[in-house]
């Protein structure tokens, strides 16, 4: 399986669509900036741990969350999902991290949190 190309420049982006159309080959670009979306929210707010999954790599991650649309973007407090955004909505993702930035004082896990599971309660928790 071949991974996304980061592009370093207009001539290797002129070189590789020349290539793949003379090949007839499909170009799917993803147009990103570390300045925004998750990135950003991450510096600006250290008080929250910003993670990410692979849905590829970590498929008992994403079936536990019912991931079905990339990119999904789930805010968990003391183990419990308190908000989801997704798709591709910035603005969503920004209300999404204010609503729930504030404080979550840390909790240790009880005996029947550690045995809890998605089956015996139907929801999504952090805890697999």
């Amino acid at each position: 399986m071949s991974k996304p190309v980061e592009i370093q420049s207009v001539q290797q982006w002129n070189e590789i669509v020349d290539s793949s159309t003379a090949a007839g080959k499909t170009i799917v670009v993803d147009f990103h900036a570390v300045w925004c979306g998750p990135c950003k929210l991450a510096s600006q707010n250290p008080q929250v741990q910003f993670l990410r999954v692979d849905v590829d790599e970590q498929p008992q991650i994403s079936q536990t969350f019912r991931v079905s649309a990339m990119p999904t973007f789930f805010a968990i407090k003391s183990k419990d999902v308190v908000g989801m955004v997704r798709g591709a909505d910035p603005q969503g993702l920004a209300r999404l991290v204010k609503e729930h930035a504030g404080p979550n004082p840390p909790i240790a896990p009880t005996a029947d949190e550690e045995s809890e599971s998605t089956e015996a309660t139907g929801e999504p928790t952090s805890r697999l």
